[in-house]
């Protein structure tokens, strides 16, 4: 997966939580008003993200796959936290 498209499924996971749906309304919300780094729909598809119905399942994989990566890289914000209150 490109970084840049993982960040951009991590910002808005961010946003709102990496609940199915309200994942990908906070996804078609940032891409449409181009809040992440300019990237709208063409510059996602392009990457791999795809927001029509008939890619749902891949879709949902890409999130699952960027948050669980972000869940396993050390010095994730949830390990920062723990370190931090410990």
């Amino acid at each position: 997966m490109p970084p840049q498209l993982r960040n951009f499924i991590l910002f808005c996971a961010q946003q709102r939580g990496s609940e199915w749906p309200t994942i990908y309304d906070e996804m078609a919300k940032v891409a449409g008003q181009r809040l992440f780094h300019g990237l709208g729909y063409h510059e996602l598809k392009q990457l791999g993200l795809s927001f029509s119905l008939s890619n749902l399942d891949q879709t949902m994989k890409l999130v699952k796959q960027a948050i669980s990566s972000n869940n396993e890289s050390p010095g994730t914000h949830d390990t920062q936290t723990k370190r931090r209150t410990i």
